[in-house]
């Protein structure tokens, strides 16, 4: 055993150099194959190319295959071409591939076009990430791009800043020498870019904190129960003393799989682990999970989460002190359960006014709705769907989309909310499609959303937004998630991709993510009916005077091709569709005429997509003004003192 580490050093030492001689010698054989992006020339990871007898080449984070089978050598082959959310052309039978003379020393280039929004980049975890790119001798950015920590697959990742580098803390990890691998969460660090690591769009350096072995080793070692241990809800406070603290959530699982510890941990940096600071009651209904963000509300610096419902919406939150977050009776739900309560089937306690609405408040000791506990109190008919607060959907089908983990935080670019989240029960695949949307407050309005990223029938869960890699003022956004075949019922893993984290970029600035936005209605203090978005709604503090929002629409600051300006006469307020849709366009329920009603005796003016209000004084427009977007929800739901922090 000793003698094979020997040995194996000096290859190591020229790997993390630059590439082997013995290597860099036999490049010149290999056949060559690199699948681009048409639109940006970039390699694309993850494309599969497959021979008429079923040879599965799978590009590496290059968009690199170092082919030298010796039987294909000197033939010309035909490689299918399939990649998720990209596509080749098909040809007259329909095959989507391409013919290649394959031969020492060549090369050939096949251009994809994407069909994702997003684009994606490299694979951050596990083998090989480099593998064929090493094989030809391409310059690859990593310093161990083969097998990084001894990392065959690695699960869901939570990364914050912390103390002048990146922090990244990633679920069950598995090892080449065993089947069963270690589940007590990994760990390791980067710099981040321009201090020393590299430009996000090139990849993340990690360097793992590793056992004697150099396997990645457990962050959070715990006796007694025998499950794994996993993290969620990283973040950092400042103590009592002034110093800048490492936590996160944890939660230990039995040997059946049932949770039988929870609680909060805090980094020892001498020992570079974390330490149970505070256990939690395992049923409680309030703790910090998902992927936070500061904000300020009311003069407070709060923390948000995520729900333990798996929503990506941030219906949870603390102050953000040590005092508070250790003490669980100081964090509030975003709900409409009536305080201090519990979802309880038909029996569910809501909390109306005397009006008969519903309430939506931070509440202390009260839990947000899933989307299933939601769903069941509009099936119990204890609330409309209408009164739901999850009511994000399709912004072309409006189809519900039922989100499944993802995270928020403010886009500086956008001026808004943005959500990157997972969805349940989506398709082609059950747990691999991700949308993007955006929202006025953390909490909401979450109504229209766009699809960026497709699998087929495969599973990437756990997505999360990386601010701190924005650039271009946030105009340009990355985030990752777990790829694998876990939940997708495919029975075909991708080898060396299967079970690891990859990354993705998205531009804001897409024509595609121009999505409808509330519209105001105000009461002016004259009496008088307005209309505005947030950005004005903000500027002129008028949030005291919004009494609803009839409808959504394009703000004027995005791209708006083929919309028309409302009004036409002057500075629009917003952009919407024509009055007759097009030969091309396709029906969506979501879509609405908009009137403009007029009444004769006060005077007033307004909008509405209620073709129905006219009365004898109240006159409406014959034809429709334009179309919008409706609003599905009749409650107003907004958390509007909120503001980024810092």
């Amino acid at each position: 055993m000793n003698e094979m580490k020997i040995s194996a050093l000096p290859l190591l030492a020229l790997l993390l150099c630059g590439l082997p001689l013995r290597l860099r010698a036999a490049a010149r054989d290999y056949y060559r194959i690199t699948v681009v992006d048409a639109d940006t020339g970039r390699g694309v990871p993850l494309v599969e190319l497959r021979t008429t007898n079923d040879l599965r080449f799978y590009t590496d984070s290059n968009g690199i295959v170092a082919l030298d089978e010796p039987d294909l050598v000197g033939r010309t082959v035909w490689f299918s071409v399939k990649s998720h959310g990209y596509e080749y052309p098909a040809d007259g039978f329909g095959y989507r591939g391409v013919a290649l003379p394959v031969k020492p020393g060549g090369r050939a280039t096949i251009k994809l076009k994407r069909l994702n929004i997003a684009e994606r980049l490299y694979r951050l975890t596990g083998a090989g990430i480099y593998r064929d790119s090493v094989l030809v001798g391409q310059p690859v950015p990593m310093r161990q791009p083969l097998l990084n920590g001894l990392v065959m697959g690695q699960d869901t990742v939570e990364v914050t800043p912390y103390r002048d580098r990146l922090y990244w803390f990633f679920g069950d990890t598995e090892r080449p020498s065993y089947p069963l691998g270690q589940f007590a969460t990994s760990g390791a660090t980067s710099l981040p870019p321009g201090r020393g690591g590299l430009d996000p769009g090139q990849g993340v350096d990690l360097t793992y904190w590793v056992d004697a072995s150099g396997f990645s080793r457990p962050m959070l070692p715990l006796p007694g129960l025998g499950g794994p241990v996993w993290v969620g809800g990283l973040f950092t406070l400042t103590d009592g003393a002034g110093r800048e603290r490492l936590l996160t959530h944890y939660v230990h699982l039995d040997g059946h799989g049932q949770v039988g510890e929870q609680g909060l941990a805090a980094f020892n940096d001498d020992k570079a682990v974390f330490e149970p600071l505070r256990t939690f009651p395992v049923d409680a209904p309030l703790y910090p999970d998902g992927h936070p963000f500061r904000a300020t509300a009311g003069g407070q610096v709060y923390l948000y989460f995520q729900p333990k419902t798996m929503e990506a919406m941030p219906l949870v939150r603390v102050r953000a002190d040590m005092a508070h977050i250790t003490d669980l009776r100081t964090y509030e739900g975003f709900t409409c359960l009536a305080p201090g309560s519990r979802f309880d089937g038909a029996a569910t306690r809501l909390d109306r006014d005397a009006n008969g609405r519903l309430i939506y408040a931070w509440k202390p000791d009260t839990p947000p709705l899933g989307n299933e506990q939601q769903q069941a109190l509009i099936a119990a008919g204890k609330m409309k769907a209408a009164e739901g607060l999850l009511q994000l959907r399709d912004a072309d089908t409006d189809a519900p989309v039922q989100t499944h983990g993802g995270s928020v935080f403010w886009n500086p670019f956008r001026k808004r909310w943005v959500m990157i989240a997972g969805q349940q029960f989506g398709g082609p695949s059950f747990l691999g499609e991700l949308w993007f949307a955006e929202s006025d407050t953390p909490v909401g309005p979450w109504v229209y959303a766009r699809k960026i990223v497709t699998h087929d029938h495969y599973t990437f869960y756990n997505p999360t937004q990386h601010p701190f890699f924005d650039q271009d003022g946030g105009r340009l956004i990355y985030f990752e998630g777990t790829y694998t075949d876990t939940y997708s019922g495919n029975p075909d893993k991708t080898p060396r991709y299967n079970y690891n984290q990859i990354m993705y970029r998205l531009a804001l600035d897409d024509p595609s993510l121009s999505l409808p936005v509330p519209v105001y209605r105000l009461k002016r203090t004259d009496g008088s009916t307005g209309y505005a978005l947030r950005e004005t709604v903000d500027a002129q503090h008028e949030w005291g005077q919004v009494q609803d929002a009839p409808f959504f629409a394009v703000p004027p600051s995005r791209p708006h091709d083929g919309l028309i300006p409302i009004p036409a006469n002057r500075p629009p307020l917003f952009y919407a569709l024509p009055p007759a849709p097009t030969a091309s366009e396709k029906p969506s329920p979501a879509v609405v005429p908009l009137y403009e009603y007029h009444d004769a005796r006060t005077g007033a003016d307004w909008y509405s997509p209620d073709p129905n209000g006219a009365t004898q004084t109240v006159t409406r427009s014959l034809q429709p003004l334009c179309r919008v977007w409706r609003n599905p929800s009749t409650i107003l739901a907004r958390d509007d003192e909120a503001k980024p922090d810092p």
